[in-house]
């Protein structure tokens, strides 16, 4: 099923990852944490996140970490903003989320360091209505109920919908859900629209025929980011390796067998396969170092929503980047 062929990082990627260990030990507080590496690695995923939900299935990952006695635990969370909460006790030492999360942690003093991206998906999110709505436009949307989850990557997407439309973030009424609860609210009428991700988002295009009023294309990049506690990153950027190097091989896999990859999914996803290959087909799977291009992106996700007073303060997103980032 899955190709032996192993993948490695080229010179550049192993370049990176030292500056990773040197940099997360700096952003820490001191070269004190590069010390001895950890024998457990505690993963925070949402089921949502199709290709870390097969790598658990697999045990893929599992298999590659064992020779150096690492084990791997896998905590799955509703959404990115709950999942960096657990970043931030201390309950995971990576995590997997989108372009949003990330500007509110930082925001709120969570303690990490962005360790890789996926390319731009803009067409995995998009702002939803249900098929009988007469809204046509996102104009149109001034005065109604959306729903979405606070924090999220699809918060940002709103944003800037609303502002290609000429309206305000305040001109509508944000009605904050996780995803399942958004889904009952938006089925029963009590919301007029709905902006979400995938897979949600393809489940609800074909399970009750949702109609989207647009997606991110030419709106927002929507990357997503894999994230860090800093000081696990520094003490360990062998298992960071690792773990990338399973996720390109089995996201190469993914693309080049979408018909197979969701019919593993969609049992694990609780979805029908075609649902799961619709979403699949959005997604690139490529992780990738962070580029200073991707995090001035990022940081142009954190003026705006410092503009709009949706978090506490400005932020660098510099402050939580590996040292030598290009």
């Amino acid at each position: 099923m899955f190709s032996a062929v192993h993948v490695s990082f080229s010179s550049p990627r192993r370049a990176w990852l030292q500056a990773l260990a040197v940099g997360a030990g700096v952003l820490a507080g001191g070269a004190a944490w590069a010390q001895a590496a950890d024998k457990r690695l505690r993963i925070g995923f949402q089921k949502s996140a199709s290709l870390l939900t097969l790598q658990k299935s697999l045990g893929s990952l599992e298999k590659r970490l064992a020779p150096q006695g690492i084990t791997v635990q896998w905590v799955e969370f509703p959404a990115g903003p709950q999942l960096l909460e657990g970043l931030n006790v201390g309950a995971i030492d990576i995590g997997f989320v989108g372009e949003a999360p990330p500007i509110f942690a930082q925001a709120a003093g969570a303690q990490f360091v962005y360790v890789g991206f996926d390319p731009a998906a803009p067409e995995a999110e998009a702002l939803i209505v249900p098929k009988n709505s007469p809204l046509k436009r996102v104009a149109e949307l001034k005065g109604r109920k959306v729903a979405l989850n606070r924090g999220s990557n699809v918060h940002y997407l709103l944003v800037k919908l609303l502002e290609k439309a000429g309206l305000a973030y305040t001109d509508i009424q944000p009605i904050f859900l996780p995803p399942a609860d958004a889904r009952a609210a938006f089925e029963r009428g009590a919301v007029d629209a709905w902006v979400i991700w995938d897979p949600f988002l393809a489940a609800a295009e074909q399970q009750i025929g949702a109609r989207q009023l647009a997606d991110g294309r030419g709106v927002v990049n929507d990357y997503n980011f894999y994230l860090a506690e800093r000081r696990y990153a520094a003490r360990n950027p062998q298992v960071i390796q690792a773990l990338f190097e399973d996720t390109v091989q089995q996201g190469r896999w993914i693309k080049t067998h979408l018909d197979e990859a969701a019919k593993l999914i969609a049992p694990l996803q609780g979805l029908d396969a075609a649902i799961v290959r619709a979403s699949l087909h959005r997604y690139q799977f490529n992780v990738q170092p962070v580029t200073a291009a991707v995090a001035a992106d990022q940081q142009r996700v954190a003026d705006t929503f410092a503009a709009l007073k949706l978090i506490p303060k400005p932020i660098r997103v510099a402050d939580a980047l590996p040292r030598g980032t290009r």
